[in-house]
């Protein structure tokens, strides 16, 4: 068993005025969280971040738009990735009235877990302010321990809960699994993500390790020390079948003002001839997604 800074939180708020949510709320819930983090954190003003001289050391940046590392080793990624994951609640357009329950859930990852109460009074403060044209108002927010929940806020208060938070791991004994993928996947090559076609469980596997590597290295202080060429070497053993098809669905980009076209596979994926240690990224990957867009909730996927 391994343990991992990695939390997963259930954020629960009633509707105070109708809420329309597109056919995956991800893209357009970590727009509003970033503006209300943004104004609740940025203490220049400034209009962009890059010119900033407290860039590196604002809890904005560091959660939203973390800094690329200068003279990094690693090449192949273009941007650090964020420390946390939004996971929407079901698939589907629909509109929420007013005293109905919105719920989705976020992942925090190795230091943003310190960054809670900000993370809390910034989602609070984007529901009360405009959310998909409507408002609603946080009544909970429950810490994932097991199969069970903790609610680790004070609604008379406002305030959050002290709470342990701690993923023990055990890697399953079994060198096959079967992947069910919820929502798009996007492996990229090259900018363009691969169709049901392409896309290969070497792929896969070593998307995930890259994006694991990162997330222990910028956020969980843990020092490099995986092994890409023998993990190479075990993902190109590794046997798949699968029964993917391709999703296609629009985002509206808040920062581009345009409507955006993304897409991604979906399906069910068995892999055999899995090595220990590949298993035991697979199963990490449940709470840290995989591939492109993973931050709003893309490539999320399970073990069954």
């Amino acid at each position: 068993m391994q343990n991992y800074p990695i939390a997963r939180y259930h954020f629960l708020f009633r509707v105070l005025t109708p809420i329309r949510l597109p056919d995956f709320a991800g893209s357009m819930l970590r727009g509003a969280f970033g503006r209300a983090l943004r104004r609740t954190a940025c203490m220049t003003r400034m209009q962009t971040c890059q010119d900033c001289p407290l860039q590196r050391t604002c809890p904005y940046t560091n959660l939203f738009e973390p800094c690329p590392p200068e003279n990094h080793p690693l090449q192949k990624f273009s941007q650090v990735p964020t420390p946390y994951v939004i996971e929407p609640d079901g698939w589907g357009k629909k509109t929420l009235q007013p005293g109905e329950n919105l719920a989705f859930s976020m992942v925090l990852i190795g230091t943003a877990i310190q960054q809670m109460a900000l993370i809390a009074y910034s989602w609070q403060r984007a529901f009360l302010h405009d959310v998909g044209h409507g408002t609603a108002e946080l009544q909970d927010i429950q810490l994932e321990k097991g199969h069970d929940r903790q609610s680790i806020y004070d609604t008379q208060n406002r305030k959050i809960l002290q709470h342990e938070t701690c993923l023990t791991l055990r890697t399953p004994e079994t060198d096959t699994v079967k992947l069910k993928i919820d929502t798009p996947l996007r492996l990229q090559e090259n900018g363009h993500a691969l169709p049901p076609s392409e896309v290969t469980a070497r792929r896969l596997l070593m998307t995930l390790v890259r994006r694991i590597s990162l997330l222990k290295e910028f956020y969980m202080g843990t020092e490099r020390k995986m092994d890409f060429k023998d993990l190479s070497l075990q993902a190109d053993q590794v046997t798949s079948r699968c029964n993917l098809e391709w999703l296609d669905w629009t985002r509206y980009s808040s920062r581009q003002h345009q409507k955006m076209q993304l897409g991604g596979v979906v399906g069910e994926w068995r892999l055999d001839k899995l090595t220990p240690e590949l298993m035991h990224y697979l199963n990490l990957g449940q709470w840290l997604h995989v591939g492109k867009n993973a931050a709003f909730g893309l490539g999320r996927y399970s073990i069954s």
